[in-house]
């Protein structure tokens, strides 16, 4: 058993939770989820920076104190996190007790080594990210990160001597690949370290800033922001405490960050760490961006995307889901309803759900609702031992490289190769042939295996969603027991496990009116040209057909007629009853899930006693028949051109 102590950057008190703090709490919760399922020791670090200039400036025009601002901003934070499941073990403040001590600490055992020293200073200073910045480090006379305004300063402070280390920090991060990651983030600060590496000034003056940790030795001064913290790092894991806490989590396995802070956390911290005599952390990870309309998320911008908004309307699992699975870690992505509503429907509803459904639903209906006894060895159970195998591999690896969009795409290779078993097995065949019975018990058996798998592996993702898979399937411990190494050897499910159908864990969700659909009319009628043949019909009037993507979820026999089947198929924005002639070329079963094509503006008409408010379309040859369907997955309700 391991150890994993992973961090978030601690968030500006001040801020308004967005998608981007969102985003990089979930993956970093994910990660600490993966980790404790695998039987690592885990320590999950969040919190809140709350000293500085802004936060001083805000309590002011609001007429209370720094302290009184801070206790009430922090409250978003910790609610937002609870509110999307974190399972943080700390939540940090830089305003408690247990932080300053060490701050303070540690500023004056550096001081007293000759790390820090005093000197007047001239130079530009951003307000708003308090910063200090050379006149060679502006572009365009403003600040090099934010693009903000900066004011002109002179006046005498305290200095950490940081350029001494800078040709150690270069070799280490040389010799340490995986210090900066990814590689793109590594080379950044690699080139930034080719230039000469200035001091770092470490305090603010109390006759322009009170709210801040006190400097020990000169009452005059308080600490500058980023270095006081920085320091949390070590302090919630005990720094300078009794006990070997600190030596169990120290060094942080990996400090997860966005790009945009990533000079504090590899060029100032390690020269921080140097200089305490304490190791680095092993991975400073530094994600892209969330983007809307190719613009990073700004307040001034107003394109600010807040989570708990997404989160209660579309759930906080598939919330989750949707930050984990579709950014690639390092790279921007850009946020977007249709990408959301389609992500869901389509990995969830579609992929997910429906095998889960399927499985459910026929261990009731052909084995009472209970996971049959069966031998392991079976030749039918080979594809899903393989596939199990394949993909338990595949998330240690990327769960090594701090990936977790790679290890979604290893669970969802799993996920696409039950849905493929269901269709090779055919279950529905075979429990027509009493001489297959044994087939027929050992394919539900590799389906109902396969689902309690996954709902281990999707359990860091989806923590409540998976609870809802694992109560369908009727298993009667405790979810979050369960660890990832219990998979192995293949086939722990319990024979006589009594499965216990509901709702759908993942029902398809309605694209929303303000999402752009990006409809392309359809091409207008050329007057030119001619019918060639009598049979021909004109563009006009093909254009009075209305043909959509529909998916099944629900399909029944008739009763009294062999050729029928009874449809329920979902349009996105409304559910339509069919009356289909394919009972003899398709069960019922083998249809659920499926997308099809269906004529939708033809007249309702009553079948057998049974209303039809559409047809569907198919092809027929003397080969049998085959149903119209997309060749990839489309939202309900898209339009046939």
């Amino acid at each position: 058993m391991g150890k994993f102590y992973i961090t978030t950057p601690i968030y500006y008190v001040n801020d308004e939770p967005h998608l981007g703090h969102a985003y990089t709490t979930v993956i970093a919760d994910v990660l600490a989820r993966y980790h404790r399922t695998f039987g690592d020791s885990v320590f999950f670090l969040t919190g809140t920076d709350e000293h500085g200039q802004k936060v001083e400036q805000a309590a002011k025009s609001k007429q209370m104190n720094p302290q009184e601002h801070c206790d009430e901003m922090v409250v978003r934070f910790k609610s937002l996190w609870e509110s999307l499941n974190i399972s943080h073990d700390d939540f940090i403040r830089t305003t408690e007790p247990r932080h300053t001590k060490i701050v303070k600490q540690i500023l004056q055992s550096i001081y007293d080594a000759g790390e820090i020293y005093a000197d007047d200073y001239e130079g530009w200073y951003s307000v708003h990210d308090e910063r200090f910045w050379t006149e060679k480090d502006l572009i365009g006379g403003k600040d090099p990160v934010s693009g903000r305004e900066v004011i002109q300063i002179s006046e005498r402070n305290y200095f950490f001597k940081m350029s001494q280390h800078q040709e150690w920090l270069v070799n280490h991060i040389e010799t340490h690949p995986k210090f900066i990651q990814p590689t793109s983030r590594r080379n950044e600060i690699l080139g930034f370290l080719k230039q000469p590496l200035g001091d770092l000034c470490i305090s603010r003056p109390k006759s322009r800033l009170e709210w801040g940790i006190e400097l020990p030795f000169d009452s005059d001064y308080v600490c500058y922001v980023w270095f006081d913290a920085l320091i949390n790092y070590i302090t919630a894991p005990g720094y300078l405490k009794e006990g070997d806490a600190f030596t169990h989590w120290w060094p942080a396995s990996c400090h997860l960050i966005g790009k945009d802070i990533l000079t504090t956390h590899c060029v100032y911290w390690p020269t921080m760490l140097k200089a305490m005599g304490l190791p680095l952390p092993e991975t400073v990870l530094g994600h892209g961006w969330w983007l809307v309309d190719e613009q990073k998320m700004s307040k001034s911008l107003g394109n600010v995307i807040r989570p708990l908004e997404l989160a209660e309307k579309y759930g906080v699992d598939g919330f989750r889901y949707f930050l984990v699975r579709e950014m690639v870690l390092g790279l921007d992505s850009s946020f977007g309803g249709k990408s959301f509503v389609q992500r869901y429907n389509y990995d969830l509803a579609n992929d997910l759900g429906n095998v889960l459904n399927r499985t459910v639903v026929m261990t009731q209906r052909y084995l009472e609702g209970k996971a049959p006894a069966v031998d392991l060895s079976h030749p039918s159970l080979e594809f899903p031992r393989h596939q199990a195998e394949k993909t338990l591999a595949g998330v240690r690896k990327h769960l090594e490289e701090l990936n977790p969009n790679g290890m979604l795409e290893a669970i969802w290779e799993l996920v696409r190769s039950a849905n493929k078993y269901v269709e090779i097995q055919g279950p529905w065949n075979l429990a027509k042939d009493p001489l297959r019975r044994s087939d027929l018990e050992a394919t539900m058996y590799g389906l109902l295996e396969t689902m309690r798998q996954l709902a281990v592996l999707v359990f860091p993702v989806m923590p409540g969603k998976a609870m809802e898979m694992w109560r369908q399937l009727g298993m009667n411990v405790e979810l979050s027991e369960q660890k990832i190494d219990r998979l192995e050897p293949w086939g722990g499910l319990a024979a006589g496990t009594q499965v216990a159908p509901g709702d759908p864990v993942f029902p398809r969700i309605e694209m929303p009116e303000w999402v752009d659909q990006d409809a392309q009319p359809l091409p207008k009628e050329d007057p030119k040209m001619p019918n060639e043949q009598e049979n021909l019909i004109s563009f006009k009037e093909f254009q009075k057909l209305k043909l959509k993507v529909a998916s099944i979820v629900q399909a029944d026999r008739v009763e009294g007629a062999d050729r029928l089947l009874k449809l329920k198929v979902s349009l996105g924005s409304e559910e339509r009853q069919l009356v289909a002639g394919v009972a003899e070329h398709y069960d019922p079963d083998a249809l659920v899930g499926r997308q099809i094509v269906v004529l939708t503006n033809l007249e309702p008409a009553t079948i057998r006693g049974v209303e039809s408010q559409g047809m569907l379309l198919a092809a027929s040859s003397s080969d049998g028949l085959a149903l119209l369907q997309p060749d990839h997955g489309l939202p309900d309700g898209s339009e046939v051109r």
